[in-house]
């Protein structure tokens, strides 16, 4: 069996993804995040060390590039492609990514603090109050986009905005947070700039449309996404290939986690896992 983890991350899928199908199968392993995949691979490597080393391949890199990864390292048609399009708590932890407003750092939000895409505090601090707007709008689905891009365009004049605390501060100015209110103001204004800024809905796009290229005849592809957007561009494009054969839908309706499981790990409750199937 061939199966590919587009996702590394900390290696749970990829720990039992390598426990289901070795000895005998294939598997690669993928990840943006250069620091989380290196040592990901140490451990699993270590885990698996009993074998063929050969038979499990990492690579560096973006998801959005399977299919070519996939031919530069030679890998036979796909059984399995799962892709978990959720950040991990340790980008989360980790002050200096930006990812979030809990601790204060750098407003950088890349994925890979390699990439030639811009960081979140250049687009903050250099984007137009329309391109701000329609950033915080399209990809927070934040009603109050005009009016917080208006605000931190008119406050970058005074300072410039290069931290997370002080760019979910001026937020909480005209947006002030209730006590009774369980989302902080900044929430979608952060997930959009996260979004925008590493390209997340072309990439899903990218995952897809190569991914059914490379998996085998009734092959499988799972993704798990936790926002609506990512989610609409999955079950779109699932309906869209069940109308033109190309295979079928396995659910339905997204497998979400169950009360026990939210109760463990909060971050799971707004998961939702599509599953497709070549023909």
């Amino acid at each position: 069996m061939v199966a590919i983890d587009a996702t590394v991350n900390g290696g749970g899928h990829a720990q039992e993804i390598l426990t289901h199908i070795m000895p005998g199968g294939v598997f690669l392993g993928i990840d943006w995040d250069k620091n989380i995949l290196q040592q990901t691979e140490k451990n699993l490597r270590n885990t698996y060390a009993a074998y063929d080393q050969s038979r499990i391949t990492f690579v560096w890199s973006n998801y959005a590039r399977v299919r070519e990864i996939c031919s530069q390292k030679s890998i036979p048609p796909v059984h399995a492609l799962l892709a978990d399009l959720g950040f991990s708590s340790v980008q989360i932890q980790d002050a200096n990514r930006g990812m979030s407003f809990l601790q204060d750092g750098p407003l950088d939000m890349r994925y890979d603090v390699h990439s030639d895409r811009p960081a979140a505090h250049e687009v903050v601090n250099s984007f137009s109050k329309e391109a701000l707007a329609d950033i915080i709008f399209t990809y927070g689905e934040e009603r109050h986009a005009r009016r917080i891009a208006q605000h931190l365009v008119e406050r970058r004049k005074q300072e410039r905005i290069y931290t997370t605390h002080q760019l979910a501060a001026l937020i909480e100015e005209i947006l002030p947070r209730r006590k009774t209110q369980r989302i902080h103001p900044a929430t979608l204004t952060f997930q959009a700039l996260r979004i925008y800024v590493n390209g997340e809905l072309d990439n899903v796009k990218t995952l897809l449309a190569d991914g059914l290229q490379i998996l085998a005849p009734e092959g499988r592809v799972g993704i798990i996404s936790f926002h609506s957007l990512e989610d609409r561009i999955i079950k779109q494009t699932f309906r869209t290939w069940e109308k033109e054969q190309k295979g079928k839908i396995i659910t339905k309706k997204p497998i979400v986690p169950t009360n026990e499981e939210i109760e463990k790990n909060p971050r799971s409750r707004s998961a939702k896992l599509r599953v497709f199937e070549k023909a």
